[in-house]
């Protein structure tokens, strides 16, 4: 199959349109940031530096950390800079962009999430580190695609949907973690569970300002889920999209988050960049 310029569409250099990155540019190992400022962040410990460029809210740096080539991408905020994200990285490891067909070989990738999110139990607090094993989606993204969802993900994205009733025009899913990630890491310094990934920051995920919304019970819902082993954590704006389509392309997802509101507890960070920098330093040390 040749895939055409509408549908795989390449800048005047032949890089994939909006991240602006060629296939020597990234590793085999990215971690993907929503904010671009944590980029320099996460590249301040490498040993070397290989690649830099930005384009749009997407900046790359790629580089070496004690021996290992790892990429650190902003994607910008919500899972529809992250469809761009996840086609566009895997277009780099899987087409020939030259000839506009599938290699022949696969390549897959590891990506993992660094974030921030909103913590959803009051016994947990701020700046924990929370690793999500499943990303449930409040976002839509993943049902634009031909997405499989084993029977555990189906059980739970049923529970889930009973237990705290969305409105009737919210289509939810779930996407379960790579567990290779979960494993390396996982730890006594993390918080596992269920994150949720919502489509917004304000009302999807209960909050109102000014325009009243349909979820101001969301919350207290959510905290009180439990299905078998699993809770729910936290809320962010990305992960349902990154393990869904990520798994579905054949690479190993995850996401980590520092927990930078206790919702329940009404408590947000008074600054958290100390923390942040931890946290990157503790995923760089396990991939």
């Amino acid at each position: 199959m040749q895939y055409p310029p509408t549908e795989l569409v390449l800048d005047a250099q032949g890089r994939v349109y909006h991240l602006g990155l060629a296939p020597e540019d990234i590793a085999d190992t990215i971690i993907l940031v929503g904010d671009q400022g944590r980029v320099d962040l996460v590249a301040s410990n490498f040993n070397s530096i290989q690649h830099s460029s930005q384009h749009r809210e997407f900046y790359c740096i790629t580089g070496t950390y004690k021996g290992k080539r790892i990429s650190a991408l902003s994607t910008g905020i919500g899972t529809d800079n992250i469809d761009i994200t996840i086609n566009e990285l895997d277009a780099l490891a899987n087409i020939d962009l030259e000839k506009r067909e599938d290699k022949s070989e696969h390549k897959s990738l590891q990506l993992i999430r660094i974030g921030t999110c909103g913590i959803l139990h009051p016994e947990v607090p701020v700046h924990s580190y929370i690793l999500s094993t499943h990303a449930f989606g409040i976002d839509n993204v993943a049902h634009f695609y031909e997405v499989p969802f084993d029977s555990e993900e189906e059980a739970l994205n049923e529970a889930i949907g009973a237990h705290v009733a969305f409105p009737d025009k919210v289509k939810t899913y779930i996407s379960k973690a790579s567990e290779e990630i979960v494993s390396l890491l996982d730890s006594d310094q993390t918080e596992n569970g269920i994150t949720v990934t919502s489509s917004g920051f304000y009302g999807p995920q209960g909050r109102q300002l000014r325009l009243k919304n349909r979820t101001s019970h969301i919350n207290d819902r959510l905290s009180s889920f439990k299905h078998d082993e699993h809770r729910i954590t936290n809320f962010e704006m990305e992960s349902s999209a990154l393990f869904s389509l990520g798994r579905a392309l054949g690479h190993q997802c995850g996401t980590i988050c520092l927990g930078i509101a206790n919702r329940p507890n009404k408590e947000f960070s008074s600054g958290y960049k100390e923390a942040m920098e931890e946290l990157i330093r503790y995923v760089l040390d396990r991939v």
